[in-house]
């Protein structure tokens, strides 16, 4: 297990829980060094002074706010560890609620909790258990890196989980991002849900970073004087316009590649009421030379 990143006590109504905080998370992304192409130096960031070029030191470094353009204040770390910060060292629990209620986008990073010493094991216990039994999870207030944070409770297998939650306004709107109002056939609907179906999983534990498994081989060929094998593309299957055509080709894939076979793919006959405009469009011979104008391909996008 990682080293903790924190430890402290949960506060639970009268009961204190000794914990410790460990990531629940690990980075496995490729991270690449900055070189100099001729002679493959390493490129290293120097902390400049903007105002008389000099570099800096990290003791002669400190932190300022720009309260207005070209104006900054000083504030020392001595100031902030003076702030009131009754969390810094407790989870402090403040309520309970289900997890359901709980708006997926408000969580962050996850962390476990890992109880400190023999002390916390039968109180810890406890709470996971209760949680376990209520199916609710835990609002917690606690201190991180400098500020007070909110937090969500739960529990995952024999151990606690803490979730880092975003506070209410830091939760963008998303009401603009919504397209306008369009029309859906039920039909269409329905292909949608079907296409679900066939593509629905029981868990995601099969997934795998194939990008980072690539990226590993190459630097492999290439620590070992090899020439990298060329990568195999995938062919991208032609652009289909029509929603229902692409709906029913996905159809016909997601039971192709599970095996299954394709006689039962094909759900609905194409809508009638879809015929009956493209004979209207037809008619209309005018518009039907000014589209031809338009570039192929760009006006069904905006679409």
């Amino acid at each position: 297990m990682p080293s903790a990143v924190w430890s402290g006590a949960i506060s639970f109504g009268l009961v204190t829980i000794p914990i410790r905080l460990l990531p629940a998370t690990e980075d496995h992304s490729i991270h690449f060094r900055r070189v100099h192409l001729e002679d493959m130096g390493l490129v290293r960031n120097r902390k400049i002074c903007e105002i008389d070029g000099e570099e800096v030191t990290s003791d002669e470094i400190g932190k300022g706010y720009e309260v207005e353009k070209d104006k900054i204040i000083p504030i020392s770390d001595d100031e902030l560890a003076d702030m009131p910060l009754p969390t810094a060292k407790a989870i402090d629990v403040v309520a309970f609620v289900d997890r359901d209620t709980i708006d997926q986008i408000r969580l962050g990073d996850t962390y476990y909790l890992e109880a400190a010493g023999e002390v916390a094991a039968k109180p810890y216990t406890l709470l996971r258990k209760a949680l376990e039994r209520s199916s609710k999870a835990a609002i917690a207030k606690y201190a991180l890196r400098g500020r007070e944070r909110l937090g969500l409770l739960s529990v995952k297998e024999n151990a606690m989980v803490l979730h880092q939650m975003h506070w209410p306004d830091e939760v963008r709107d998303p009401s603009e991002l919504a397209p306008a109002p369009v029309e859906l056939d039920e039909s269409e609907i329905e292909r949608a849900l079907m296409l679900m179906d066939t593509m629905e999983l029981d868990g995601v534990s099969g997934f795998r970073d194939t990008y980072t498994d690539a990226v590993e081989k190459l630097i492999q060929a290439k620590a070992e004087g090899k020439t990298p094998a060329a990568p195999k593309s995938e062919a991208k299957p032609g652009r289909v316009v029509d929603l229902m055509s692409a709906l029913e080709q996905s159809v016909q894939q997601a039971k192709k590649s599970r095996g299954e076979t394709g006689e039962h793919a094909t759900v609905h006959d194409m809508p009638t009421r879809k015929k009956t405009t493209a004979k209207k469009t037809t008619k209309k011979a005018p518009a039907k030379k000014t589209a031809k104008k338009t570039p192929s391909g760009r006006k069904p996008r905006s679409a």
